[in-house]
Order: structure tokens, then sequence, then C-alpha cells
């Protein structure tokens, strides 16, 4: 009698409603992969070999592999929420387990660990203490939060032009508070060790043709020349031909070191005939500065950005990848295991060989449809009363057999 073809059946059609249950139930899951039962034929072993003729006995669940397809990304109002778009996975610690995820909806702990809804940490390369990343074993992510300590001004860039229609003064000596004595002046803030600023006034002198002194003033102090006189010299195509850079100690009152030297390099300055113009006059210092929020690119890289305008390194994610994502151990919580199955993780940064890159400030929708979940719902209803239907004609059968006299 085929009741074991029909109660393998029944079994197959409710394991099949109980995976479909599961991915509806996860429809809004974020970093979720659906799941599908997949299912097998049984045949008896025969004695003599399998006959022509052999009937199967039922069906199995072979397996109930999760689809590891790509979900939906969806913009969110958190940047610590992180999407993966392509390949990989969230390489999760606790207390040194790991796990993997593709659900990036990570907040800050107490500590400054980027942490999941279940405290587990996530991993990546952290920052050394001169700010390089350290591209060795991933580590959990810790942010500094704080303040970027600053750095003094060692350099002035500036490129201008000089008239060259200019006349020498005819007041002299030179007198920064007379600007007779002077054609021009140019002021930048540079940076003591402690991070006050202080102006940078630099006024310009014709001497000769070709020739001009440029004396230089901190905070409104008394001026001195630059060395040497003329400072800056120029060909009669209005080319610099001074050797860069110049050397201007700056004193300072504020406790911080005094003097501290900086390099006033004018590469690029020229002398032509039009108006005096400044075309280009930065310095590479600045004062300290609290994080005022951050973002992670593309390939992982976690930038802090501060309230004095510069930006660092703060740390860079990193994911992994498995040649068999289908042998993952699923743990619940949105996380999964390695297994033999899976094989080792491949752990790379973002957008580097099968990984895939990252979205800040988005997450990735569970790839579940709803659609085809409803209609695979009913295959399965259908198929679980064809199979009762298969045991209720059976027994019929059977009650004929029983009847007979």
């Amino acid at each position: 009698m085929g009741f074991q073809q029909g109660l393998s059946g029944l079994n197959a059609a409710s394991k099949s409603l109980d995976v479909i249950g599961n991915n509806v139930a996860n429809a809004n899951t974020v970093g979720f992969k659906e799941s599908q039962a997949q299912f097998a034929d049984v045949y008896a072993n025969s004695l003599t070999g399998a006959g022509a003729s052999q009937v199967g006995i039922g069906t199995k669940v072979a397996q109930v592999a999760q689809q590891f397809s790509q979900g939906n990304i969806t913009a969110s109002s958190n940047p610590l929420d992180v999407a993966i778009n392509g390949g990989g996975f969230f390489r999760m610690s606790n207390n040194g387990t790991i796990a993997y995820a593709r659900n990036g909806q990570f907040q800050f702990d107490k500590a400054g660990y980027i942490v999941n809804a279940t405290g587990s940490r996530l991993t990546g390369y952290g920052v050394s203490a001169s700010g390089v990343l350290a591209t060795g074993a991933p580590t959990d992510l810790n942010i500094n939060t704080a303040d970027l300590t600053p750095k003094t001004t060692t350099k002035v860039d500036a490129v201008l032009n000089l008239d060259s229609g200019s006349t020498v003064p005819v007041t002299t000596p030179f007198n920064m508070a007379d600007p007779t004595t002077y054609n021009n002046s140019t002021a930048v803030s540079v940076y003591d060790s402690l991070g006050n600023a202080h102006t940078l006034q630099t006024f310009y002198v014709k001497t000769s043709a070709n020739n001009w002194d440029v004396y230089a003033s901190t905070d409104g102090g008394a001026a001195s020349l630059v060395s040497p006189s003329p400072t800056l010299s120029f060909n009669s195509s209005g080319a610099l031909t001074t050797a860069m850079p110049l050397t201007v100690p700056v004193a300072v009152t504020t406790g911080a070191t005094t003097p501290f030297n900086v390099s006033l390099d004018f590469t690029g300055t020229t002398q032509f005939g039009s108006s005096f113009s400044v075309n280009a006059l930065k310095q590479d210092g600045y004062t300290s500065g609290r994080l005022a929020g951050f973002s992670i690119s593309a390939d992982g890289t976690i930038a802090g950005r501060y309230t004095n305008g510069q930006s660092a390194t703060l740390g860079q994610v990193v994911l992994a990848n498995f040649t068999n994502p289908n042998g993952l151990q699923p743990l619940g919580n949105n996380l999964w295991t390695e297994t033999a199955a899976s094989g080792a993780p491949l752990v790379g940064t973002p957008n580097s060989g099968s990984l895939g890159v990252l979205q800040s400030s988005a997450v990735e929708d569970s790839n579940v449809d709803l659609t085809a979940q409803l209609v695979n719902m009913i295959t399965a209803q259908r198929t679980y009363q064809a199979n009762a239907q298969t045991i209720k004609t059976q027994d019929q059968v059977l009650q004929t057999l029983v009847n007979l006299r």
C-alpha cells in the first residue's frame, strides 16, 4: 500500500510550509536571506539490484538552502548603518568568538566600540598612534573620540604676482605702519604647538628692477627682513630665480614652543605687468578639533570630521567571504558561523576580490519576495492536500479488500 509515499509527501509539504512561513516572518528583517526547501526522491534498496519497474517510497528533505542573493538597499538616518552591495559578510566578534552577518545596523557601546543589537563587535583594521592603518589581523573597531592634537605650522606656500610696473617707494626706511614705505602686503594664520592662531603678515617692498624685499611680522609685532636681500629676484621673463624655501622665525608668548620656524615658499610667484594678486596662500598647521562626525567610504575606511576642518582615518571595516556560503551554519540574531562545508573565511577590504562595496547610512533589506512566497504557499498547500488524498484513497482500497467475503 502507498501509505509511506503519502506520509512522506505530507512531511515534505509541511516542511516546505515551515520554510515559507519563516521567510514571510522575516520579510522585514534587515540582512535576512530567504531559504528554500529542496527535496529528493527515496527508493528502497533492492537485493537483486535496481529494477526498471522499481517504485519509489516517497520523498525527503535534502536540504534547506539559504539564497544569498542581493537585497534592496534602503537609506537610513544613522551614519553607522552600513549596507553591503555585493559579496561578503561583516566579521563580528563576541568575546573572541567570530560570527558573520549581513545586517549592518550598528551603534556605539559605552566603550566606543561599534556593535550590533546583541553586543557583538564589528571588526576591522585599527589605526596606530600616527594615524596609519594597522592592516595586520582584524581587531574590534574602536572609534577614538579624543580631540585632534594641534599641528604646528611648518610651511606656508604663497603664489603671488608682483606688479612689474610698481615703483620703488619714495619713503624710506620700511615702516609697517606707513603704507607709503611698501608696495603690497598679505596675511595668513599660522598655529603654534598649542594650537593658538597667530597672524603672519608679509610686506613686499620693491628695491630695484626685478628685485623685492620681503618683511614679516607676527601678530602686529615688529617686522623683520626675510633673508636674503633682495628677498625675491625675477628674470626678464618674470619668473622667480631665488632659491626656495625661505625661513621665517615666529616668536609667540602663549606658552607654546617659541620661536618656531616657518618655511616660506614662493615657488610659482611671478612678476608680470599686471596688478598685484594672491593666487594661493596656504599653510599646513591647524588648531585642536573635536570629533563632529564621521563617514564610512565604499572601501570601508572610517573618516572622522573635526571642528577645525580637518579629517582623520579612524579605522577600516573588513569583510569576509566563503567559497560555499550555503555551508554556513545559521546562529539566529542575523549571524552565521563557518563550518567545514563553508570553507575558511577569505578576509579582505571591501571592493577587493570577490567582496562587495559598502554604502554608509543605508541598510540591506531582506531578499524575501513576498509575492513569490505567497504563491509558493498556495502550491505547498495543494501538495499537502494531494498527498492527504493519496492516503485517503489507499485507505478506501484497503477497506475494499477487508470487506471481501
